[in-house]
Order: C-alpha cells, then structure tokens, then sequence
C-alpha cells in the first residue's frame, strides 16, 4: 500500500516575531522543517508533499538544496485559511489510493516509530489521531469520545470549546493518517463556520464519524515528540529538552560529561570507550571520537575524527566544514587552537596556544606550539615549527604550498613563501624570511645585520 506524506509548513509565526519563516527556524542546528523531513525518509512514502505559504520560495530553495534526491514536492497555501485549507491544496498531488500520513513542519521531534504507529493504525481503512494527554492542554484541540471513552467523536478547537470540553486532557497532536480517497473527498466537504472563520482539519472527524468510519488513536513515547514551536522561549525550551536527551543517550553508552545541562549536539556524535567532555562543548556535522579522547571545555568541533588518547584543550575551534578535519592517536590540540578544513594531523602531532592549521598534513611528532600559522603546507615528522612563524602561502591570485621535511626546525618569528621546500633536517634561523628553497642538514638564515645608530633620540612631542 503506498504511503503519502503531507507536511504542513504555510504558518508565518506571528509570535516568533521574526522576518524568517517560522520553519526555518533551527533546532539543534538544523531547520525544525529538515528534522521532519529527515524523519519521514526512515518511512519510504511514494511521495512527500510540503504545504509552503509564508516565505515559500525560501522553504522551497532551502529544502530542495538539503533533500535534493528525496521524492519531494510542494503546494501552495496563499491565503492562509485554517489547516484544512493547508491540506486541501495537497489534492490535486495525491493519488486515489493508498494511505496519506499529515504531519507539521514546526514539530520537529516526531520520532519514525511513533510515525510509522500512526500508518499502521489507520491500515488505509480507518482515521488515526495522535493524542497525548497533557497536564495543560491549552491551545490545543481536545479529543471528544463516547460516554464509554473508546470511540473518538470529535475534535474540538480550543478556541471553540465550552467549558466542559476544556477540562479534557487528551488532545489533538496535528497529526493524522487516514485513507486517501477517504480524505480527499472529506477535505473538500469543508466549511468554515466557526469562530475563526476557517477551514479545520481537524472537522475530519466529525465526517468520518458521520461516514462510519472508524476513528482511532495513537500516542508517542514521549511528550517531546509532539510539541509544537510558536515562540522564541518555545524553540529554547524544545532545545533544551532535545539536548538533555542526546546527553542521557551518550552517558547511558558510557560517555562521560561534566554537566549534561552545558552540552550541545548539532549533528551525530559517535564515541568511542572512556571519552570525557567538559562543559559548553559543541559537536556539530560528523564528529568521532576515539578511546579515552578528552575535550576540554568551551571546544566547538565540526565535521572531524579525533582518535584515541587525544587530548583537545579547552577554547579550542575545530571545524573542517566539507574537507573534514583528522587529529591522531595521542595528539595534543589547544588550548586556544584553530584546525581549520583540510587540516590533517599524524600520531603525537602538538597543536598550541593560537596556533592556525589550514589545508595542511602534519607528520607524526610536528609540534607547533605557539602563536603560528600553517597553511597549505606538508609537514614531516618531528618537525619543530617556531612560535610567531608563518607560511605566506597567498600572493594576491592563487595558493601555493610549502613543504617541510622531516626533523625540520624552523626558529621563531620565520616567514616561509610559498611555493618553497624546507629539506630533511633543516634549520632556520629565528627571524628569518625565506623565499627560497631551504637545503637538507642546513642552516639557513635570511635576515638583514643589526645596526645601532649613536647618538639617535625617539621624536618628542612639542609642548601646545
């Protein structure tokens, strides 16, 4: 039986108070409409339509760009006239057969599981809700049942509902499933008589209760799943809750974190035996982690592999964006160090105090300690890069590489111009500037003789 997913993601979001679509709003790095998107590919529907209204065209190019091979469509909510007009414009992309699965582009922790409970409810013959009781369920529509609590009746709006009706805990989640043919032809008996003025998805209901249709309900595991984003304090809160359950998970599999509630995860993190993380840590992109790897606090790392027994000292900015970042067994990074994309670290390589990488291979060994500059460079095995020294790696038009051999010392304050080679075992002098190639076993020096000037006095300033 094949599955179609509408997602609804027209609303402007008055209360996010915001010229960004409410949608594209992030939520662990990501927009809150990509994590349902992401969600439903674990469920392999035939197609994925997504109602755009308010800043459509920046939906649509931003989703099309992240979910460029998945079977995605778009339809159009312009005006913005209740839930059930949202769905209505899905009509004409819906098949006659099969089970359609709704969903909301600003709840953004729908879990596959509970998803994919909803489909099997409905099982292309009946109406599945999911409902979840709620110690406040204002705002929300309340779920209506007969005088025995088992037959779902109506859904009642709680702008709508008397007094009696708010008193109900279980509520509507804005999601459903139900028989497409069903569904095409109860949305188009929609009207719009009620104290909004619009057309409700949620009158469904009343017609297949009317139509015998059984109507059924499912819940989530948790209550996170179904919480919905209309505010700036909503979408901190859903953070919060979304992090501290990615920091259970990682310390239930044995990672240890100084305080859960300082963590966050912008992506997946994978870990190997004994790894410690300090507080106000953040992963995002691809990001592993060996044995006993430690990270010190305040790191922000992306898209890089750390193996095992590195050290990454606190302060430390790691972010290898496409190209990734690799930092070997027993390396030493920071505090204060940048790796940047490209950068490639062997076995024991020391990364110091405001120390740059960029584009670079450093053999097992190479230690740059302080305050230094390595961009598009080779670097050889127990190299001793100077504090203050840096590779001129750009004239104005195009990159050019430097390449430093093994066991290479290069003094303090050097300035090396690419393209240029630093031969095995070379050593240059402190403050020298290099334009040359550099010969293996040598010391090469390159910087103009001291001169002191009797008799010289500073510029004074003039009394006014």
């Amino acid at each position: 039986m094949s599955l179609s997913i509408v997602i609804m993601a027209a609303g402007k979001g008055t209360r996010m108070k915001s010229s960004r679509p409410k949608v594209l709003h992030r939520l662990a790095g990501r927009p809150m409409l990509s994590h349902v998107i992401h969600t439903t590919a674990q469920l392999q529907a035939a197609r994925l339509i997504v109602i755009t209204g308010h800043g459509a065209e920046q939906v649509e190019s931003s989703m099309r760009a992240e979910f460029a091979q998945a079977p995605l469509s778009f339809a159009r909510q312009e005006p913005q006239l209740g839930t059930g007009h949202a769905v209505q414009q899905a009509i004409p992309l819906l098949p006659d057969e099969g089970t359609t699965l709704i969903l909301n582009g600003d709840v953004p922790l729908i879990q596959a599981d509970t998803a994919r409970k909803l489909v099997e409810a409905c099982a292309g013959e009946r109406l599945a809700l999911l409902t979840i009781h709620l110690d406040d369920p204002t705002g929300y529509g309340r779920i209506v049942r007969d005088g025995w609590g088992e037959q779902v009746h109506a859904i009642v709006e709680h702008k709508d509902a008397n007094p009696a009706q708010r008193e109900i805990k279980e509520v509507y989640t804005g999601m459903m499933a139900a028989p497409t043919a069903w569904l095409k032809q109860a949305l188009q008996g929609l009207t719009n008589h009620n104290a909004q003025g619009e057309y409700y998805l949620t009158d469904v209901v009343a017609r297949a209760v009317a139509d015998g249709l059984s109507v059924v309900a499912a819940q989530p595991q948790d209550e996170v799943e179904v919480l919905g984003v209309n505010s700036p304090a909503q979408l901190a809160d859903l953070e919060r809750r979304h992090q501290r359950a990615q920091a259970d998970r990682l310390m239930e599999a044995g990672v240890r974190l100084a305080d859960p509630a300082r963590f966050d995860l912008r992506g997946e993190l994978r870990c190997g035996q004994d790894v410690d993380i300090d507080v106000n840590c953040i992963f995002e992109g691809q990001v592993r982690l060996g044995d006993e790897v430690r990270i010190g606090a305040h790191c922000v790392i992306r898209n890089a592999v750390i193996e095992s027994g590195a050290v990454i000292h606190p302060f430390t900015h790691i972010d290898g964006d496409k190209d990734g970042v690799s930092v070997g067994p027993g390396s030493l990074i920071g505090p204060f160090a940048r790796l940047r994309p490209g950068a490639q670290l062997g076995a024991e390589v020391h990364i110091g105090n405001f120390v740059e990488v960029k584009n670079s291979t450093l053999a097992a060994g190479a230690k740059a300690n302080h305050l230094a500059y390595l961009g598009d460079a080779t670097v050889g095995e127990r190299v001793n890069y100077g504090a203050g020294s840096i590779t001129a790696n750009y004239d104005g038009a195009n990159k050019h590489r430097t390449v430093i051999g093994n066991d290479v010392h290069v003094g303090s304050n050097c300035v090396l111009i690419a393209p240029i080679t630093l031969g095995d075992g070379a050593t240059v002098g402190g403050g020298s500037t290099l334009s040359k190639d550099a010969p293996a076993g040598q010391l090469t020096v390159a910087r103009t003789k001291a001169v002191s000037i009797p008799g010289w006095k500073r510029p004074a300033k003039q009394p006014k």
